[in-house]
């Protein structure tokens, strides 16, 4: 394959950023994206330019870290999948593909295509744990669950906090991701000590952070790779209006 790239580059959050362009031959169509960059980029130190930064760790779909827009999508033009799941058949031979970072302002651009996402991180540690002690495994499995909660739980768990749905989000909500994080501490009964206290201080904490409010547009279940159901923020709703009653 023969690909054109229009790649960001971007020296920091301050610096103003631009598109450059790259041309990119004998490309496997086998190739995954994140593959591709690699070889683009080891062209370009041999050609002693600099080569492009962008984030990257388990290549499995799992860390959420390789946040790209691809040609105006979140990961790429694939339902499901990470930008290092996406392959180069998903596109056409002689094709330009445009490749960004995410576009929110709680998530200020590092270098070129990197993202700071601790705004997660912070979300995190403001009640997305559990700190009573739940015992071993088999303490665990002795705890009997409703097979349909256990269901969602590990469904809800499945957020990788990519921030997909942040960058396609017209508000830049990150109600997807703090209501799965609560729906899968939530749904056991692990989590129910804490149950309060965790959704009024990750929300705040999200507020804090910047993001925008949710609009209910349903642009973060279309992107999110793991296909994480809008449902959770509904109880993310629910679970708020009750603790503050309570």
């Amino acid at each position: 394959m023969k690909i054109t790239l229009k790649v960001w580059r971007q020296k920091n959050a301050q610096s103003e950023g631009k598109f450059e362009t790259y041309p990119a031959h004998d490309i496997s169509p086998d190739m995954s994206f994140l593959e591709m960059l690699d070889v683009v980029n080891e062209r370009l130190i041999e050609k002693n330019e600099e080569p492009f930064a962008f984030d990257h760790d388990c290549r499995e779909g799992i860390c959420g870290s390789c946040s790209l827009y691809i040609n105006g999508r979140a990961h790429g033009p694939k339902k499901g999948v990470t930008a290092c799941q996406l392959h180069m058949r998903s596109f056409d031979d002689g094709e330009t593909i445009h490749v960004e970072p995410w576009r929110a302002k709680p998530f200020p651009v590092i270098k070129d295509l990197i993202v700071d996402r601790t705004a997660f991180d912070r979300i995190m540690e403001s009640g997305g744990f559990v700190s009573v002690k739940t015992g071993s495994a088999p303490d665990g499995n002795a705890i009997l669950i409703p097979h349909d909660d256990a269901e969602m739980a590990i469904d809800a768990a499945s957020c990788i906090g990519c921030g997909a749905w942040v960058a396609a989000c017209k508000n830049a909500s990150a109600m997807l991701f703090v209501s799965a994080k609560v729906s899968q501490f939530t749904l056991l009964p692990q989590g129910h000590p804490e149950r309060e206290t965790r959704v009024l201080d990750m929300v705040a904490q999200m507020d804090k952070e910047g993001f925008g409010s949710c609009t209910n547009t349903g642009a973060c279940e279309a992107e999110c790779p793991k296909e994480i159901s809008i449902s959770n923020i509904a109880r993310l709703n629910r679970e708020f209006i009750r603790a503050n009653v309570r």
